[in-house]
Formats: C-alpha cells, structure tokens, sequence
C-alpha cells in the first residue's frame, strides 16, 4: 500500500469508530474522558487519569508515573418536529419525520509518561465534535435536510511541566480531521424529486495549553484553552432524479447523475474552561466549572462549486449565525470506601443557536440542563473503572427558517433531550 494512499485511509478507518451525536450544545462532544457521573465538572482541575491531556495537558503532573485510559460514551438525542404552517411547497403534505435523533458512539483513548518527577509527555484521541439528524422520508424539511452528519476524530500530542509544587503548565498541538455529509431534496417547479447529496472533509491543525495550581493538598484549580480550527474543506456534490436541465442548473446542480466538486471554509470553535476540585473532608469532593466555546466563528457558510463551468459560484450557503457560549457545571464525590466513590453532577449549557429563525433543521438545537450520576470502583490500586448515566433536558425549540428557493420551515421540536451513558478504564503501571 502506497504512503499516499494509507494517508487516505487513516482518517477514515478512526471516523469509522469516532461518530458521534452531540452530547453538548452545538455539535460539540465533551465527552472526552473520565467524569460523565459529573457531568465532567472539574474537568481541567480534577487531573485523576489520562485524559486529562484534553481538558487541560499540566493536569499529567499529578498522575502516576505511567497511566493509560479508555472509555466510551453512547448518546441517543430525541428530536421530534411538530409542523406549524410550513410553507414549504411540494413538501407540504408530507410528513413531519418521525425522530431524528441517532445513537452515536464515542470513544476516547490517553497515554501519559513521566520522563522524570517533574516533566511528563501523553497522547490523546477522540472526537470534539460530531452531530447526526436523519428524517423519515419524505417530510415537510426535506428541502432544508433530511440527513446530516458531521464528524471529527482528534490527535493530540501533549507535554506539561511541573515548576514548584504548586505551580504545572502543559501544552500541546492537535491534528483534527473533519468529514460531513449533507443530504436533502431540491424543490423544483412543481416537483420535489431531486436528490442532492454534498460531501466535504479536510484536515486541520491546532493548539492547546493550561496550567494548574495547587495551593494546597486540597484545592486545585484549572485553566485551559483550546484554540480554534480552521479547515477548507473540499469534496463532492451529488444530483440524481427527475427535471429538465434548466431546472436543475437553476437548482445549483450541472445534471442529473452527475457530480461537481465543492469546497468551503469552516472555523470550528475555539474552547476555554477553569474549573475548581476542592476536597471538603475525607468523604466529600466539591467540583466546579465554567467554560467558554467561540461558536461566533461559525456564521454563514458558504459552499462553492470548484469545478465544471459553474467553478466559483455559490451552490448553497448554511446560514447557522452562530454566538458563543457558556457553561456551567457542578459536581460532587462521595468517597464510600477506600474501593468506591459515588458521583453527582448538574451542568447548563447554553446553546449557539440565537433564535427560530437561524435554527436549522439539520441541528435544532437549544439550551440544556444535565443531570448525572456515576461510580468510580478501584478493584486495587492500579485500577480504576468508572460508569456514568446523564440525561439532558433540551429546552423545546421553534424553529422558523426560510431557504431561498426551498419555502420556510415553521414549527417546534417537542420533547428533546440526549441520554448518555459511558464507561471508562484506567490502569497505572
């Protein structure tokens, strides 16, 4: 096997096992390692095993001398649409497309290595982002979406430091590759039989650093930030169906069967978090944190046809109109015994979405409250296996958005939220 062609298949044989459904606002997954019973509260503070490389890389200073960690997170979102005097042409008496929500696995996988008492290196892999919606067709919003589906798979070398007893710093660079795939109907004149399907992926680079303090043996506090990547994304456009050439040139589509290439340019966020892990007594652990994603770095965007005689012109653009966001989590240990600790926590996250009329039907998202529960059991002192339940209460959506040429798409998204459940292995050695 060619070099070329294993660079190929790399990213995706990991996306294959890396899919994901967001389990945070946006489509953002920050499920990345220990702490679902938290509702990963502390998270660049708490530093208890691998995967703090994540949160925050100066967390490894506090680990054994050699650690390992891997788990997985299953999500399943509930989105139920219930139309409201949609106008939205030959889709008008179609359905409203069931539940869109789809299981999504992620895992997630950390190596941590001290080289002396003070100077640590570790590795990292998972998924930051992924979302997929899938409609039952054919409903009102296929000409806005029936699928979508987004995914990431993550490398991320670290080193961190450790200056004084008090006193860690930790950074590292992330390899990121992104792929999605788009899929909906075209409203041609009177008719709705066009299929369109758009491809993209790219790979891309970014950064991360943190540093944590320990003022006592007690109390740790975290700060980290991620930076933000920026990819310029190329792949395929898909038309298949029914309609005369001119139709479907005016659509954004060469011809039926045929396919164009495209491209777009996407930021996706950037990420900061300080958190807080204060032991109250022998038994009680407090936990706290706030976090900051850039979602604003996602506005309108573009896709452009880059081949063929349309090369350069627009063929569609998603209007997201992205803010940034906050979240809030608070999350309590009780230490049972010297083998079993119990965990609670309770987060609110708020979404990037700004109102009904920037909603989109390929992410109807809104803001969410998390209510968590989980175990951490330590079979000996190598060891440690956690397992956590979560549920998200996601507030119910209107969405109110029109697409030039494919009608306005009125209605709310009833009865949503997310269940997560997850497990995690670690071993010192």
């Amino acid at each position: 096997m060619s070099h070329k062609l294993s660079m190929k298949l790399l990213p995706a044989l990991l996306l294959a096992g890396f899919s994901g459904t967001a389990a945070a606002a946006g489509f953002s997954l920050f499920s990345q390692g220990s702490g679902l019973g938290n509702a990963y509260a502390g998270s660049a503070a708490k530093s208890s095993d691998a995967s703090t490389i994540f949160y925050n890389p100066a967390g490894m200073t506090q680990l054994q001398a050699r650690e390992v960690s891997g788990g997985l997170a299953l999500a399943r979102p509930i989105f139920k649409f219930e139309n409201d005097n949609s106008q939205v042409g030959a889709f008008n008496a179609a359905g409203d497309g069931g539940d869109a929500g789809q299981w999504g696995a992620v895992p997630n996988g950390a190596l941590s290595w001290a080289l002396n008492k003070d100077l640590y290196i570790g590795i990292a892999i998972g998924a930051p982002f992924g979302q997929k919606t899938e409609y039952d067709i054919p409903w009102k919003g296929s000409a806005q979406s029936n699928e979508f589906d987004i995914k990431t798979v993550n490398i991320n070398p670290s080193i961190a430091y450790r200056v004084n007893e008090m006193f860690s710093i930790g950074a590292g660079f992330s390899w990121q590759h992104l792929s999605a795939d788009y899929y909906k109907r075209l409203t041609i004149g009177a008719t709705a039989g066009v299929k369109d399907h758009l491809t993209l992926s790219d790979d891309g680079w970014g950064w991360n650093i943190g540093v944590l303090f320990t003022p006592s043996p007690s109390t740790k506090v975290g700060l980290s930030y991620r930076s933000s990547i920026q990819y310029h994304t190329d792949g395929k456009n898909y038309v298949t169906g029914t309609g005369g050439i001119s139709d479907l040139l005016a659509a954004g589509a060469i011809r039926a069967g045929v396919q164009s290439k495209a491209k777009a340019d996407i930021e996706l966020p950037s990420l900061a978090i300080l958190s807080v892990a204060q032991k109250l007594s022998d038994k009680w652990e407090l936990l706290g944190d706030i976090s900051w994603m850039g979602w604003s770095s996602i506005e309108q965007v573009p896709i452009y046809h880059s081949s063929g005689a349309r090369n350069g012109q627009l063929l569609l653009t998603l209007p997201a109109e992205f803010q940034d966001t906050f979240r809030f989590a608070l999350g309590t240990n009780y230490t049972y015994s010297d083998s079993l600790t119990f965990q609670f926590g309770l987060a609110y996250d708020n979404s990037p979405v700004k109102n009904a009329e920037t909603r989109l039907s390929a992410m109807p998202d809104n803001d969410r409250i998390w209510i968590a529960f989980g175990s951490k059991w330590k079979p000996d002192r190598t060891q440690t296996i956690e397992a956590g339940l979560m549920y998200e209460y996601i507030k119910d959506a209107k969405i109110n958005h029109t697409e030039v040429g494919q009608g306005t798409l009125n209605g709310d998204y009833n009865s949503s939220g997310v269940w997560v459940f997850g497990g995690q292995y670690s071993l010192s050695f």
